[in-house]
């Protein structure tokens, strides 16, 4: 049996197996659970005011540790939420429209 896939009995009106993709779902568990922190909420909604922010003036207005906000910004980068661009020797952050438009439909979709 593949650990990743969860098998559901023959649906009846196709004769066709329902088949789940744990991973993906534990993957996109991930995704949510990155966006549904209200530190991470601050730093997005610090980040889209901003326009484009370093992680400097985030940890400096949000009063964190530098370590704390680099985790949360890893978090939030790892899930697609704010996309990075270096300009010399500094790093900017924003956030990734397309990704937060992306969440969106998905969530929609699950409520409805």
């Amino acid at each position: 049996m593949n650990n990743y896939m969860l098998t559901l009995n023959t649906l009846p009106e196709n004769g066709t197996e329902l088949k789940v993709d744990l991973l993906n779902v534990k993957k996109a568990s991930l995704i949510l659970r990155a966006i549904n922190h209200k530190l991470r909420q601050q730093i997005l909604k610090l980040i889209d005011e901003s326009g484009k922010i370093t992680v400097t003036e985030i940890y400096v207005k949000l009063r964190l540790e530098q370590s704390v906000a680099s985790q949360h910004l890893a978090i939030l980068r790892k899930a697609g939420f704010v996309k990075t661009e270096r300009d010399g020797k500094y790093i900017y952050y924003t956030v990734n429209t397309e990704r937060i438009e992306d969440l969106n439909k998905f969530t929609n979709s699950l409520l409805n």
